[in-house]
């Protein structure tokens, strides 16, 4: 445990990840604030210093925190055009967002209203999101056509919106007990962009 008063180098990612553990654990009804700073190792207060809006502050700041990751992976997308392999390529992007905040992560932005809100409102103030997503795949996909190794014939913005479209729908409608949607998502890249 880390003493009171002294500084915590990278203290909200401790905190998301140890969030992440509880939460892949025991579930959603498993997170509350002790919980999160007793997995992180952590004074009780260390938390609130960071997220003065507290659970609910904290909660959506660490999907938007996973959700801008995803972004910034599917951004560099376009530049791997010709590289590795089609699938393979979205099929790393649509993994990172259903990894984005996981099934139980999501499941606490839409159960706790504060979170709920907050995370709107950075939405609509231009935090990555799906719609960052959707463009960034849409742009590798036309990228890729001239290459053949898209079908000239496949309607890029369309595609990209099936790929985001499954993964919020998983993303919101799995259950934790369930198997790793990334099973499903990869078979939706492979259906979507064969010939």
């Amino acid at each position: 445990m880390s003493p009171r008063g002294v500084a915590v180098p990278n203290a909200r990612e401790m905190l998301f990840a140890a969030a992440e553990r509880v939460v892949a654990k025991g579930g959603p009804g498993a997170l509350t604030s002790r919980a999160v700073t007793d997995e992180a190792g952590c004074s009780k207060g260390l938390l609130h210093a960071h997220f003065a809006g507290g659970l609910d502050e904290f909660v959506a700041e660490l999907v938007l925190d996973r959700f801008s990751r995803a972004s910034a992976l599917a951004a560099a997308l376009p530049s791997r055009a010709g590289q590795d392999t089609v699938s393979g390529n979205l099929t790393e992007v649509t993994s990172a967002l259903l990894a984005s905040g996981g099934p139980a992560l999501s499941a606490l932005v839409i159960t706790r209203p504060g979170a709920t809100e907050r995370f709107r409102e950075a939405m609509t103030t231009g935090a990555p999101g799906f719609t960052a997503i959707e463009d960034a795949i849409a742009a590798y996909l036309r990228a890729e056509q001239p290459l053949g190794r898209v079908p000239a014939s496949l309607d890029a913005r369309s595609t990209a919106l099936a790929l985001v479209a499954t993964a919020h729908h998983l993303l919101m409608t799995a259950d934790p007990a369930t198997p790793d949607p990334a099973a499903q998502m990869e078979r939706l890249v492979t259906t979507l962009t064969r010939e």
